[in-house]
């Protein structure tokens, strides 16, 4: 099982590649273990045999046998890994998402299981924590939610009960110019919450461009400087053009590609296009390994994915059934 992990560099290539079982196994087994010795996920040995007419593995000291999905996003899953992989060779590298329509017409599964899928592929974009931003960094944030003018007029006054962002969800950004976007939901405008996503994850003394929103005055440990959009958007080098140009691939995701996404799931979805935003600069091969790199130690199943009384990641209750879009 060692050896160099070999990735497709396109779809076409993807699909030849995985096409045998054995290879879908090895190029997992190469990335989740180093060495290429399999580890059972129950006793952590390592002495393991491989059955080759079973593609699994063998623990030589608790006797279980075990396959390369157990304690991945994979775990449970009927859906083979042939299919996995073509789906997220598509997510990692369409700039716009693929929609849960798509893949399960072009893998000939169900769009629900598509759509499950989908969401197990976004957890695993997932990056958590990462190195602080610094140097020029831009704050912004923006709404998320249904467009009134695409509304009917019935639907409309039910929903929009207020100015235009009352119903809708907020969404902050930080950018460091040139580098790494960081976006997360936030409950509210406030001071408070958008000044804590700041200070954790930007290292204090960095230039940060922000709009001219009374929420961001305060930030004395930055280099804080402000562009007022009422008179210019670019004013040298203060302007907020990076976490704009971000919000609009967002948007055009959001609103082109999954039409309807529950506020419970957003946070997944600004996952999915962190990952992408943040591996630009890579090949599409690249963003490919990176992804499947992620997968292990991950395992989202049903009922936590949909199940009523679940925590989102801000830490509040949330009752919601997925709105499979």
């Amino acid at each position: 099982m060692n050896g160099p992990v070999k990735a497709p560099s396109n779809l076409m290539e993807a699909i030849q590649y995985f096409s045998d079982p054995l290879t879908c196994v090895q190029f997992f087994a190469a990335l989740r273990w180093e060495d290429g010795q399999a580890v059972c996920p129950r006793c952590e040995s390592k002495r393991t045999s491989f059955l080759t007419t079973r593609l699994m593995w063998k623990c030589l000291d608790c006797k279980k046998q075990f396959s390369i999905k157990v304690g991945t996003i994979f775990e449970d899953s009927p859906i083979g890994l042939d299919k996995w992989l073509c789906a997220m060779f598509l997510i990692a590298n369409c700039k716009n998402g693929v929609s849960s329509y798509e893949i399960a017409r072009d893998l000939h599964i169900t769009q629900k299981s598509a759509w499950f899928m989908l969401q197990r592929i976004r957890h695993a974009m997932h990056t958590g924590t990462f190195n602080k931003l610094s140097g020029q960094v831009e704050a912004d944030e923006t709404f998320i939610g249904g467009k009134a003018r695409n509304m009917h007029s019935d639907k409309r006054a039910a929903k929009i009960t207020g100015r235009g962002p009352k119903d809708k969800t907020i969404v902050a950004g930080i950018l460091e110019r040139g580098g790494n976007v960081h976006a997360v939901v936030v409950p509210t405008r406030r001071k408070k919450a958008l000044q804590s996503e700041i200070r954790e994850h930007v290292v204090a003394g960095s230039a940060i461009f922000t709009d001219e929103l009374k929420s961001y005055e305060g930030l004395d440990e930055f280099q804080h400087e402000v562009i007022n959009h009422a008179v210019a958007y670019v004013d040298g080098e203060i302007h907020t053009n990076g976490m704009e140009n971000f919000w609009s691939l967002l948007k055009r995701g959001l609103h082109g590609t999954y039409v309807s996404v529950e506020p419970f799931h957003l946070y997944r979805y600004l996952d999915e296009q962190v990952f992408r935003f943040n591996k630009r600069h890579t090949t599409d091969a690249d963003r490919f390994v990176q992804l499947c790199s992620n997968v292990a130690g991950k395992r989202l199943d049903w009922k936590t994915l949909t199940g009523k009384n679940a925590v989102d990641r801000s830490g509040s209750d949330v009752e919601s059934v997925a709105n499979l879009n």
